[in-house]
């Protein structure tokens, strides 16, 4: 399984604000640390500020900077906030009615591989993600 680029984006950009969290970053820098295009970070960031996820601030000494502390703001929020969390709570089959009562063939294996999954986005923060060990973001 792989994160929509959308999420991918978000996830990136968030972490990557993360690890200075003092520090106000501005689109260009964004754009050209994390090589995504211009206009769609933009967008993104758009719905992470109408989340309240972070603030937008114009002008000279303006930028992006988080509205709440990354230990209040989780990989499922990032998710719901930028395309919702449907794709990762739904049927994996894309059955629009699939349930215990009404499973789908995939149903039964699927259900426990989801419920961890989502667990894992629930409970997994940005201040978690800043701590870890990478190179890329």
């Amino acid at each position: 399984m792989k994160l929509s680029k959308t999420s991918e984006y978000a996830i990136r950009i968030l972490s990557y604000m993360a690890r200075d969290t003092e520090k106000k970053y501005s689109a260009k820098n964004l754009v050209e640390k994390l090589h995504i295009s211009d206009k769609y970070l933009r967008r993104l960031m758009t719905d992470l500020s109408k989340a309240e996820l972070i603030y937008s601030k114009q002008g000279r000494n303006g930028g992006y900077f988080f509205a709440k502390s990354t230990n209040e703001i989780t990989v499922a929020q990032i998710i719901d906030t930028v395309e919702g969390m449907d794709k990762y709570t739904g049927c994996i089959m894309g059955f629009d009615e699939c349930s215990d009562k009404n499973p789908c063939v995939m149903h039964l294996v699927w259900v426990k591989t989801r419920n961890t999954l989502l667990k894992t986005f629930e409970t997994t923060t940005l201040a978690k993600l800043a701590k870890a060990e990478t190179i890329k973001h």
